[in-house]
């Protein structure tokens, strides 16, 4: 049955690709795979095809990059796939005419358990909050962001030490095979739907856009929350704060809850083997520091050749 349900796959990134690979690898009927415009990138700012472009295109699948979702000639080529269902993984948000278009509706793989951490980074936030435990969802798009009605959801731990780089990776797979549940549940008529707001849910936390300045490290903080802040911003945006005046990037670093012997913000370093930096009520060890205009390094290569007064 799956092979006659027309599907069309939106999505940008590598979150996304292992979600549209599970389609293609059972058999479903993707008929058309719709991703961001090529960008410039890197230094000679050559134009850079999103992850799902090249997997689809190695995969034979049609791939639309529309520059506006509302575009006529868009929908018009839209409409043309005759699609029965739409899966959205990691793209923009969709106008009501496109989610609304096909007759089985749009469904959404979102990297949390909703209602929590609706919005555009919900691996980082949930980290940099101090969770133990984040997810994936899987929903029926609706008018406002991350608000649709739950089909399923698959809880996922977080490690103490886990980044926001290893949740996505884990988060990414276990998408993947909620995706394919999901799927099969709608294509044999067997799904329930949940509203949200059935969903005991205290507190609603939100994982709105991450901008430099929510990366700066406050050292007057206690030590959990600033390892956290490294942890949820690690590889990318990167939690970052000052080191004799340059600018320095922290991927990987340990806590210590020991009482500081200086003041928070201020540094030991044997100028060989550690570097930390004291805390409200402790120390962050330093293990993979960027300093402006250097490339990444373990601290031990870096004391190697640079020396902290």
């Amino acid at each position: 049955m799956q092979n006659n349900t027309r599907i069309i796959f939106m999505g940008t990134p590598d979150f996304a690709v292992a979600s549209l690979d599970i389609l293609v690898q059972h058999g479903y009927n993707v008929v058309g795979v719709i991703t961001a415009p090529d960008k410039p990138a890197g230094r000679g700012l050559q134009l850079q095809e999103s992850a799902v472009k090249q997997y689809a295109i190695a995969k034979g699948l049609k791939v639309l990059q529309p520059e506006k979702l509302k575009n006529p000639e868009f929908l018009e080529e839209l409409k043309a796939l005759q699609a029965d269902l739409q899966v959205v993984v990691a793209f923009r948000m969709l106008p009501e005419l496109v989610w609304n278009m096909p007759p089985l509706g749009t469904i959404n793989v979102h990297a949390s358990l909703l209602p929590n951490y609706r919005g555009a980074a919900p691996i980082n936030w949930a980290i940099i909050n101090g969770e133990k435990e984040s997810g994936v969802t899987t929903f029926k798009l609706q008018h406002e962001i991350d608000t649709g009605n739950v089909l399923f959801s698959q809880a996922v731990p977080i490690r103490d030490d886990e980044t926001a780089g290893e949740l996505h990776d884990a988060l990414m797979q276990t998408g993947a095979d909620l995706l394919l549940k999901t799927v099969q549940a709608i294509v044999s008529g067997n799904v329930h739907e949940t509203p949200q707001a059935q969903i005991d849910a205290a507190d609603i936390k939100h994982a709105p856009k991450i901008f430099k300045e929510n990366c700066q490290i406050n050292w007057e903080q206690p030590v959990d929350q600033i390892h956290n802040l490294v942890r949820g911003l690690s590889p990318y945006p990167t939690a970052w704060s000052t080191l004799q005046g340059k600018g320095i990037k922290i991927f990987k670093a340990q806590k210590e809850h020991v009482i500081p012997k200086v003041a928070p913000g201020e540094i030991l370093t044997d100028n060989k083997t550690y570097l930390k930096i004291a805390a409200a009520d402790g120390y962050l060890s330093l293990q993979e520091i960027q300093l402006e205009g250097k490339k990444k390094m373990d601290i031990e290569a870096f004391l190697r050749g640079y020396r902290v007064n």
